[in-house]
């Protein structure tokens, strides 16, 4: 009987500690070590909106006077990156830099820089006076009279060519100039004679001499004088059809205000 219990309680023992062993101890070690270290997730960093979000400081109220309610909060503006040093800033197109705007002149200013010469030999600026505003039997003069001795030479006030040689009721013997441009026609009238070679289309440099004073036409001739005007030219270059320009400015003493 003894040995019946003896062996029933060893059996027993034995099967609870195949049991602990099996089932609780040895599946934990195992467990333990077949288990990988845990790898820390990536947490993505915040992006600056988020950030402002996240940072009390960085709210900011806004008052809507149209809004019901007020929205509370908006976020802080993102600032803007700083600006290129100086010296990396990109160079400007070749159009830009190139550029040259186109200068304002009035025929005036653009016959000054021309340098014309006074047109009759001798004569001073401080010896003319305007007569192009002058009243001519009903009409305007349009032009200078230059008083100066029958003979006097006339000269070429500009670099040119002679355009045409003609005898008028009015202008006596006279000569149309053309700039080298073709945009002014000089006037010269009144001649008392052409200077010898002087004939159309012949090349002209100022102060050459293209003839005389005299009062061929409609002058008198107790008043021997150049009847003198500049015609800026149209298109056609017609010289009848261009617009008189008053030469007194460009060789007259300055008029007082």
């Amino acid at each position: 009987m003894k040995v019946s219990l003896f062996t029933l309680g060893f059996l027993t023992g034995t099967l609870a500690t195949y049991l602990f062993l099996t089932q609780v101890w040895w599946p934990d070690v195992r467990l333990a070590a077949a288990r990988p270290e845990a790898t820390p997730l990536a947490v993505p960093s915040p992006s600056p909106l988020s950030a402002a979000f996240a940072r009390p400081e960085a709210l900011v109220p806004v008052e809507d006077p149209e809004a019901s309610p007020p929205s509370p909060y908006v976020a802080e503006s993102i600032s803007s990156p700083p600006p290129p040093e100086l010296g990396t800033l990109p160079a400007p197109p070749n159009e830009t830099r190139s550029l040259e705007l186109p200068l304002l002149l009035t025929d005036l200013d653009r016959l000054r820089i021309r340098g014309l010469v006074l047109p009759v030999q001798g004569v001073g600026g401080e010896s003319l006076r305007d007569t192009f505003p002058d009243d001519r039997g009903g009409r305007r003069h349009q032009a200078i009279d230059i008083m100066a001795p029958r003979g006097t030479p006339v000269l070429a006030v500009d670099d040119g060519h002679v355009e045409k040689l003609f005898t008028s009721k009015q202008g006596g013997l006279t000569v149309y100039q053309f700039d080298e441009r073709g945009e002014y026609c000089y006037y010269y009238a009144h001649l008392d004679g052409y200077a010898a070679g002087l004939e159309p289309t012949k090349v002209l440099r100022r102060g050459d001499v293209i003839g005389f004073v005299g009062s061929t036409g409609n002058a008198s001739a107790k008043a021997p004088h150049l009847h003198f005007t500049i015609f800026r030219l149209g298109p056609d270059q017609r010289w009848w059809e261009g617009t008189a320009i008053n030469a007194y400015p460009l060789w007259g003493p300055p008029t007082l205000p």
